[in-house]
């Protein structure tokens, strides 16, 4: 079908996230209520690695001694989890805090959702791995875990686990983190709207939804504008 004179483009929505910032868990549903209050706006959402604790070791570390290292005791990060858990809520998600017993590097979850996105289901993949570590209190830095992760959503099992144990595509997750970092993002979740505008933070489903509906109607305008600032 030919497009019509008044089509709107769809709008790319680039989010730059961890699978163990529990802001991002949250900004995910919250990105997803969005886009259901403009479902006339057709958009692209891609999702982009970022690491938020990139001094957790590859093997993984105990829940407490991360909490330690990062805040300086369990003790001291209760006041934090209690106001993350109720947000959650909100949303309808369950952050069980006390279920969570190691931390994981999240490099070869970052491989898991660049190999589902082969297949186009990125979006699954991440959400399994989120509700796996935040809701259910799993290992993501045991190999075997991630495996029955990508199973789950239709990546097939021993080629992922051949992969997860040649270090395949290491150097491109570890490139896009780096290439968000070089970009001044320094927190997560980060949306990148149409390549134009970036929103920060787990904003309320009507902010980014307006967010979105301004990039639809006005893209043009925004990069003219950028490219002028430019040229300046």
């Amino acid at each position: 079908m030919p497009d019509t004179p008044n089509a709107i483009p769809p709008v790319t929505i680039d989010v730059v996230s961890d699978v163990v910032c529990p802001w991002c868990f949250i900004g995910k549903s919250r990105l997803e209520k969005a886009l259901a209050l403009k479902p006339n706006i057709p958009v692209e959402v891609r999702y982009h690695p970022y690491f938020l604790n990139p001094w957790v070791p590859r093997e993984g570390m105990t829940r407490d001694e991360y909490l330690t290292t990062k805040f300086g005791s369990p003790e001291r990060y209760q006041g934090i989890a209690g106001r993350v858990a109720a947000a959650a809520a909100s949303e309808g998600l369950t952050y069980a805090v006390d279920k969570m017993r190691r931390q994981p590097n999240t490099l070869d979850c970052h491989r898991l959702i660049l190999w589902a996105g082969a297949i186009g289901k990125a979006p699954q993949m991440k959400q399994r791995l989120m509700d796996m570590y935040f809701t259910e209190g799993a290992d993501l830095s045991d190999p075997e875990v991630l495996v029955a992760a990508a199973t789950s959503i239709g990546l097939d099992a021993a080629d992922v686990r051949q992969k997860l144990a040649n270090d395949i595509d290491v150097d491109k997750v570890e490139a896009a983190a780096s290439a968000a970092k070089e970009a001044g993002i320094d927190g997560v979740p980060t949306y990148i709207l149409g390549g134009v505008a970036a929103v920060s933070g787990a904003q309320a489903p009507e902010v980014l939804a307006n967010a979105i509906e301004q990039i639809a109607v006005n893209r043009e305008t925004f990069l003219a504008e950028q490219q002028r600032a430019a040229g300046r």
